[in-house]
């Protein structure tokens, strides 16, 4: 069950974090139409955006995404073989342990 309410990304470039057996966090840096400041979007399988981020640089958010175990779909070839990263439409949706990232307790 989710709010209606959508959420547009532009950005198709997704990172992922396996966080348990058949489980993906999935994360879109979309990028600010007037400067290089960007969000980075956190996406459950189900297409759910269930926390965010803010960054100055796309290279901040894309070195913070690696440093906190994040890793390029595009990269991971093998990854590709098994897992498929949610499609649009997306929509607000809460994570069952609350804004897991932006709080801090699983973000560094």
């Amino acid at each position: 069950m989710h709010d209606d309410k959508q959420i547009e990304i532009h950005s198709r470039e997704y990172w992922f974090k396996v966080v348990e057996m058949l489980q993906q966090n999935w994360a879109l840096i979309d990028k600010d139409a007037e400067s290089d400041a960007c969000t980075i979007f956190f996406i459950n399988d189900a297409s759910g955006v269930f926390d965010r981020l803010s960054f100055s640089a796309v290279k901040d958010a894309m070195r913070a995404l690696q440093r906190n175990g994040f890793a390029s779909f595009a990269k991971e070839r093998e990854a590709q073989k098994f897992i498929a990263p949610p499609l649009p439409p997306y929509y607000e949706a809460q994570h069952p342990n609350g804004p897991i990232y932006s709080s801090g307790r699983y973000w560094s």
